[in-house]
């Protein structure tokens, strides 16, 4: 009798282990890449109920309907901006040839921001130094400061931040922060408690919580790095509001942008959205967008992308940049973990002749994540692209320069988490003295990176292949 309700109940848990994979045959590859549904298949076929479990949790990259239908409003709610923005005297078409034309119109269709003229921008790759300049600037506010991060600590460095603004909202300056729930967890509590009593107004975005009413998705993020002052100066890259040495084996290493003039507003145009997103206010005062007569300087825009954002993928653009370059690209990122898209087009720019390089640390804080992007540079080296392994801070700068036309700037990743997953921003900039100044400190990476060679790199134990090569499996779910 026992014998046989055993077989009963081991015939029942193997009936429901392939009812799931037959069920997530048919449901997995449904508007997903071949790269994550394999990935996905092949966990479901090894794991079938740990993975429907897993699934359940994280298996579609998008937000819940609530949200979606907020974010549908936002156009009409925001209007003002919409309308100063697209109207602006200051819209021009970069100067490009026509190799990149395509893609600069590319990016005006992803996120619905024009390219400006008129901008002044400035690269900041000194630490210390970007935080005093944010600082200073804060201190020097008189009408708005709004600042969204992905981490924002309760450190020495947040601290600076804290008080100065709390000496702006003393003065009468309307003073925002929006900071990720997860990204910032550590230090959340106190970051909420001490800006508030600052009279700073703050919110969590994409807070998590069992039995929070409205929980977000652990692992969809808003990684955004933005800060605005005065709707005149942005900033925006890779660097959060954190100590440097925070951890002492991993010291950051980073690179912002400063931009001021009318771009600035795109920038101030996604803080709007995003604080429309988590407190249902609407930030569309004619103040904070206002109009300035056109004058010199460079031309930019900005791509916000995300899962608000379906159809505004950063991996899109980076692609079709690729597609564009006819002799040199540089990609500088800490996570690399490319779909198939990306790496053709990084064979086919080497077989045009492009000169391709890829600037990553040589350690970085995710072990898995290590692996996963390791296991790809085999393949690179034999398409005949340039990898540099980054030697002593850990580089957390993400840019990318093509030929010596573009340079795109910002908080994504070349990784399929921020191609799909996370909330980015981009600055791209159509400046060959913008990106000269940025090769400046590409070439600084390069001296201080070991290239490495296909010989060499094929001499890694069997051992240490297997990790990664099972790592790259799980690659599209990371």
């Amino acid at each position: 009798m026992l014998l046989s309700e055993s077989a009963a109940w081991a015939g029942a848990y193997l009936a429901l282990e392939w009812a799931i994979r037959v069920v997530m045959l048919v449901v997995v590859p449904f508007r997903r890449s071949p790269d994550a549904a394999r990935s996905w298949l092949t966990l479901v076929f090894f794991l079938p109920i740990p993975a429907l479990a897993i699934y359940l949790v994280i298996g579609r990259p998008t937000y819940p309907r609530w949200r979606r239908d907020r974010f549908a409003k936002l156009p009409k709610l925001l209007a003002v901006a919409t309308r100063q923005i697209t109207h602006s005297h200051f819209c021009r078409r970069p100067s490009l040839p026509g190799n990149l034309e395509d893609p600069a119109l590319l990016i005006e269709t992803l996120g619905k921001f024009p390219t400006l003229a008129g901008n002044d921008v400035e690269i900041c790759s000194d630490y210390e130094q970007l935080i005093d300049d944010i600082v200073s600037d804060i201190n020097r506010a008189k009408r708005s400061v709004h600042l969204l991060f992905y981490i924002f600590a309760d450190d020495a460095t947040g601290r600076r931040v804290m008080e100065a603004l709390g000496q702006a909202a003393r003065r009468g300056v309307a003073c925002r922060v929006l900071i990720d729930a997860v990204g910032s967890r550590r230090w959340s509590r106190q970051v909420v408690k001490t800006l508030t009593s600052h009279g700073v107004h703050v919110r969590l975005a994409l807070p998590v919580g069992l039995l929070r009413r409205r929980s977000a998705r652990a692992d969809l993020r808003n990684h955004r790095k933005i800060a605005v002052i005065d709707s005149r100066i942005g900033y925006v890259g890779s660097q959060n509001i954190v100590d440097a040495d925070l951890d002492p084996d991993v010291v950051n290493e980073e690179l912002m942008v400063r931009v001021t003039g009318p771009v600035a507003l795109e920038l101030q145009a996604v803080f709007a959205a995003d604080w429309f997103m988590e407190t249902d206010q609407v930030l569309d005062a004619p103040v904070l967008f206002p109009h300035r007569a056109p004058g010199d300087g460079v031309v930019a825009q900005v791509l916000a992308s995300g899962p608000d954002y379906p159809d505004a993928g950063v991996g899109l653009l980076v692609v079709a940049l690729i597609h564009g370059a006819r002799e040199r690209v540089v990609i500088t990122t800490p996570y690399f973990v490319p779909d198939e898209a990306l790496l053709q087009a990084l064979k086919t720019a080497v077989l045009r002749g492009v000169n391709v390089s890829l600037v990553v640390p040589d350690e970085t804080d995710h072990l898995i994540v290590k692996m996963a992007q390791r296991s790809y540079y085999s393949e690179l080296l034999h398409f005949g692209v340039r990898v540099h392994s980054y030697k002593g801070c850990f580089l957390h700068a993400k840019h990318i320069t093509i030929d010596g036309e573009i340079a795109l700037i910002g908080s994504s990743n070349v990784d399929i988490r921020s191609f799909v997953l996370n909330a980015e921003v981009s600055l791209i900039v159509y400046d060959r003295s913008t990106v000269q100044r940025l090769r400046l400190e590409q070439d600084r990476y390069f001296e201080t990176s070991t290239v490495l060679t296909r010989e060499a790199w094929e001499n890694r134990s069997i051992l240490t292949k297997t990790c990664e090569n099972l790592a790259r499996l799980a690659a599209p779910l990371l």
